[in-house]
Parts: C-alpha cells; structure tokens; sequence
C-alpha cells in the first residue's frame, strides 16, 4: 500500500463511521464504527489501518504508524534499470532482498510459500530446501532476518512442500523415506530468542511416508496429501487430514480414483457452476491428465470429469482464476520434450461437468514452466530458467493473455533444463513477492512504485 493511498484509506475508513443528526439539533452520534485490522483502534483514528498495531507507534510523528512505514518506504537492493536489477534481468520489479543458500544452511532450493502474522503484520517467507526449511522476516526488506530453519523430518530431499492453516506450517517431503507431515508453530517466530535457531516440530502425523505435495483449503480445514509413494501403502493416492486442530491431525480417508496427482487445488467452490456452490473442489494434475473432483464427503469422494488435452507430455500444476470460470494448467515436459516455447494451456471450467479446453498461451522463452498462482488479474508463472513472469490475464475470456513483467533469477540462460525459479508466493498484501530459486535462494521483488 503506498503512503499516497495510506490517506485514501484513513478517508475511506472514516466515511464508513456513519452519522445522523436529528431534526432538534440533537449531537451527532455515531452508529458505526470500523475496525478493519482487529487491532482494538477504530479506523478513523488508527494510523495504519489495514495492519495491526495496537500501540500506535509513530516514531517519526508522520501520522503514519511505523508498522505501515516500514512496508512503503523500503529502499530495493537494486532498483530495475535499464533492464537489470543487479545481475538479474528485469522488466518493471526491484530487487528488494537475496538471501543465499549457504545462509539458509541448504544447497538446493525449491517450494516457497508466505505467512502474514495477523497479531502484528509482520510478512515472513517460507523457504523449503532440499535440508529443511528456513523462516524468514522480510517485513523490513532493508534488513531481513533469517529466524532458523526446521531440519528435514528424515533425510534430504530435492522435493519438500509447504502450506499454511491457523499460523501453523505444514511440510511434507517426496523421496524422504518416513518423512510424514511436520507441523510447525509460526507464533513461535515471533520471540525467536538467537536466531538463527534450529527449530524442533511441533507435531508430525506419521500416518504416511513420502509425498510429493501438500494442499489445504483454509476454509475447510483440511489438508490434502498429495503423491504418496506410489509403491507405499497408499499407491500414490491423496490423503485427507483433518487439520482443524493444527496439533492434532486426523486422518479421514484418502482418494482412490484418478490415480496419482502430481498437484492439486482444492477450493470451497464459489464459481458459475450452480450445481457445486459450495462444495470443495479438487482439481488435480494427474500427469496426463486434469481431474475435477467432489471431495466434500470424505467417505465418498466422486470424480465429477476428466480432462484431457492435445500433446501432453506431464500435466504438472495448475490454478483456478478467481472467478472460478478458468483453470491455467502448465505442463513440465512439453518444452523439453517437444521444443515449444514456454506453453501455458487454459481451460474454460464455467460448466464442471462439462470442461473444455481454451486456448495455449506460448511465453517468450524456451524456459520450463512450474508453479503458477493467479493473484487479481496477474498469473505469476515460475518458469525455471526464465525466472518469474507476470502475465496479465485480463483478457483471458477473449482467449489472450500478455507478459507484462519479469525478473530472471536465472541470468545465464532461458534454455528448457530445471534450474531457475521453482516456486512463488505473491499474495503479500504489502506487494512483496517472493520467489524460492534452485540456484540462488530466497529472492524478494516488488513491482516499480508500489
């Protein structure tokens, strides 16, 4: 939130405290007062609104709490110019902050993932590695804090995931032998007395060994383990656990049909599709194919349809638009395989029962796409050696979407290899966004002016 929209806000929130005035003149009373940050300061007279920061704390007497300072006035590690920022190449975001793997105790990155402490506002980065993963305060890019790590559940692994419910972390590991699924407390990281510190677990559900993936639906409560070990006891199947108590999770059955998913999203569907509102959708990437499933009874779980799509090579990640209407699928193998530039393909989900395919969307690269998260009307696509791509989708119903941005963590080529950028998280709402990079470590960006 820049300064500048800082008053918009403060004026918004005081238009909120509705008014009236009888017709004898009475005082002016008001009906309605707003509290959006939960911080105990109503709107109209807290200095930053949309964070929690009960003690208004105003060091520089700006009128703006410091909380809210620290978000908008951080100077970039290096700004975007001329198209680098440092050694990397950029279009329209600043480098805000690069931490190394050597500091992260890890020699090889890969899935990332972000928590907003909602007691204080801080932003901290969730970096899995190959060792374990690393906790980071990035809430003052100038000055970021690497709070510790929690080492791997088992051995190291080129395969570890990590998601968020109630501000708890929640990690599992392919490859890892009886890894399981690690729970975290995160408030812990708030009073980190040394860091870095080497954190122990919280808790970990040894229900199941080895897994690819791991995804929740916050709504829900409810953790979906993706890609078990296809030879374990679960035959690659997805595990549902009850996550409602973050220490004590409860398995609940798992997902038989379809076969293995590589990936998945599952969503309290609120989209066109009347015949689902709100049911919990799961839609998985099943390596050669895309599955729409109902998994609201646990007991019975029913795939609802396949999807399928020309020249599919491995049907990797994907993600709904918000509005529900479309579903942006990558596949891993296509460039590599067949020498296409970096392909996206969309489907048009408005009818669950009867998905079509859209269009492809070819980027500008050679590059591998992975990971891909839809904030507003920007896809965020890690495409490995091509580094972070923003696309603009606005016009995806019109079967166009354009690159509007990049920052290449990868500098020394876009060719198809699996280097590069693995994974983002840009749903910060101070507009940091994070990239976790094979290679290069935890990489902070923002776009230019915001």
């Amino acid at each position: 939130m820049k300064i500048s929209n800082f008053f918009y806000t403060l004026l918004f929130g005081g238009l909120l405290m509705t008014l009236y005035q009888n017709c004898s003149d009475e005082p002016v009373k008001p009906i309605i007062l707003i509290d959006s940050d939960n911080d105990g300061v109503e709107d109209n007279i807290d200095n930053c609104i949309l964070i929690s920061n009960p003690d208004q704390s105003d060091s520089d007497n700006d009128g703006i709490g410091d909380v809210c300072n620290e978000l908008n006035s951080a100077v970039p590690l290096a700004y975007c110019e001329n198209g680098f920022a440092d050694i990397f190449p950029c279009n329209d975001y600043d480098l805000m902050a690069w931490i190394r793997l050597g500091t992260l105790g890890a020699t090889a990155g890969n899935d990332c993932w972000g928590w907003t402490d909602s007691s204080t506002g801080k932003e901290y980065a969730l970096m899995a590695t190959d060792s374990n993963t690393s906790f980071v305060d990035i809430t003052d890019t100038e000055n970021p804090v690497y709070l510790g790590n929690l080492p791997t559940a088992s051995v190291k692994s080129p395969w570890r995931d990590v998601k968020i419910y109630k501000n708890h972390a929640f990690i599992v590991a392919d490859n890892a032998g009886n890894h399981g699924m690690q729970v975290f407390d995160l408030a812990r990281l708030r009073n980190a007395p040394n860091p870095p510190e080497t954190f122990g677990a919280d808790a970990v559900y040894s229900g199941f060994g080895s897994a690819h993936n791991i995804v929740i639906n916050e709504d829900s409560g409810y953790a979906y383990i993706i890609g078990t070990t296809k030879n374990g006891p679960f035959a690659g199947t997805t595990l549902f656990i009850n996550i409602q108590d973050p220490s004590n999770p409860v398995f609940e059955g798992n997902f038989q049909l379809g076969g293995y998913s590589h990936d998945a999203q599952v969503v309290t569907y609120n989209g066109p599709d009347t015949d689902y509102i709100g049911k919990e959708i799961l839609i998985g990437s099943n390596e050669n194919t895309v599955i729409i499933a109902d998994v609201t009874n646990k007991a019975n779980p029913t795939i609802i349809n396949t999807v399928n799509y020309s020249n599919t090579r491995y049907t990797h990640q994907g993600w709904f638009t918000n509005d529900m209407k479309y579903f942006i699928l990558g596949d891993e193998e296509d460039e590599l395989s067949l020498g296409n530039n970096t392909r996206t393909v969309v489907f048009d989900f408005t009818d669950l029962d009867n998905p079509t395919y859209s269009f492809d969307y070819f980027g500008l690269t050679l590059a591998i796409d992975h990971n891909g998260y839809i904030k507003n009307n920007t896809f965020y696509l890690a495409n490995y050696r091509a580094g972070l791509r923003m696309i603009d989708i606005t016009q995806i119903g019109n079967k166009s979407m354009d690159e509007m941005g990049y920052f290449d963590s990868y500098p020394e080529n876009d060719e198809a290899d699996f280097d590069g950028a693995w994974s983002v998280y840009p749903f910060f709402e101070s507009g940091n966004i994070i990239i976790s990079d094979i290679n290069r470590g935890l990489i902070v960006i923002r776009k230019k002016g915001s």
